[in-house]
């Protein structure tokens, strides 16, 4: 079964403003697991410690966020602080814009993946919804993952729908044995209407994740980048939505 984490940037200002309340906050929640975006005040090594006597793990991290070659020893000891040994990557639409850039994009991260697993850390990308823009008739992730096959992806299947073009299931099936984590938003899905509570939109989640792989596929983790109702409570209306359907667990 899959286990329940929520991505901190869904509460960014406030973690501005109290980042170890709104660690508490989503542990009185529920979820078993919490994927930063920065730590603000905190060490890395200090974040680990309030969030495991929390009682919940730090899944993955979006931070330290692989851009170059040379960043690589201090994302080593970071995640070694953070007891991870999976490293993050993203790109923006530049990087996917036509052949030519999606090659050079392949080229780059494949350079990092191989320092990285010298390391003994799996590098990840997580996506977005240009990714899944048509470049020579063919969606630009296939191109990618085609060029750079040894990558794995944390799958954001919101972002992957790429507003209604796109079919996120498919997506899933495509991509089952290199999916590592899963990313999920619900809305619309259309780009200037914010999103709402797992549950409550277009997304067909139950039908995603049951095509993804539960022996590669530890965490999915809920995020909301930007919600119709009060972050916390659409938050927490996902992670019931999630657990009371039994598509994950938490610790309530």
């Amino acid at each position: 079964m899959f286990q329940a984490a929520v991505q901190l940037y869904s509460f960014r200002d406030q973690c501005a403003k109290d980042f170890v309340d709104i660690l508490k906050l989503v542990s009185i929640i529920g979820f078993k697991g919490v994927e930063p975006a920065g730590f603000f005040d905190l060490k890395p090594r200090e974040f680990k410690k309030i969030v495991n006597d929390l009682g919940m793990e730090v899944c993955s991290a979006h931070g330290p966020w692989c851009r170059s070659a040379e960043q690589i020893p201090e994302i080593v000891d970071t995640l070694g602080e953070l007891g991870l040994s999976t490293c993050v990557c993203g790109f923006g639409p530049n990087e996917f814009k036509d052949m030519d850039s999606i090659k050079r994009t392949a080229e780059m991260t494949s350079d990092w993946q191989e320092k990285l697993e010298k390391q003994g850390i799996t590098l990840f990308q997580h996506n977005h919804a240009f990714e899944f823009e048509l470049v020579d008739g063919r969606i630009a992730y296939d191109i990618y993952a085609e060029l750079c096959p040894k990558m794995k992806f944390e799958m954001d299947c919101y972002w992957s729908a790429n507003h209604g073009k796109v079919d996120p299931v498919e997506v899933m099936k495509r991509y089952r044995d290199r999916t590592i984590l899963i990313h999920m938003k619900d809305g619309v899905l259309d780009p200037d209407i914010p999103q709402i509570p797992l549950g409550s939109g277009k997304l067909p989640i139950p039908a995603i994740l049951a095509e993804a792989d539960p022996k590669l596929v530890k965490w999915v983790i809920v995020e909301l980048d930007n919600c119709v109702i009060d972050i916390y409570r659409g938050i927490k209306k996902s992670y019931l939505y999630m657990t009371k359907n039994g598509l994950c667990v938490g610790n309530r």
